[in-house]
């Protein structure tokens, strides 16, 4: 299991600008939660969805190849890292 961090450098409103995921070690996204410029955080996972965010329908690529991708930095973040941010953004 990874976790890890994607900034997303654009100027869509809209769009999140930092997605956190939980990656399983076969490459599939678990979890994730995605941060907008407003402060809002959306998660999902296999049994919920909130606002836009939805887990990949394909395996993920590598911190690599993410940052070779123009617009995205990516990193490792720690699991309890995650599972914090996974807390904060849960329905109230």
């Amino acid at each position: 299991m990874r976790h890890q961090k994607v900034i997303w450098h654009h100027d869509n409103p809209d769009e999140p600008i930092v997605l956190c995921s939980e990656v399983d070690d076969d490459g599939w996204e678990r979890r994730k939660v995605d941060e907008y410029r407003d402060g809002r955080l959306d998660r999902a996972d296999a049994e919920s969805e909130a606002g836009t965010t939805r887990l990949a329908d394909q395996v993920m690529p590598s911190l690599e190849e993410i940052n070779d991708q123009g617009p995205f930095e990516a990193a490792t973040i720690s699991s309890d890292e995650f599972e914090a941010l996974w807390l904060r953004a849960a329905p109230r």
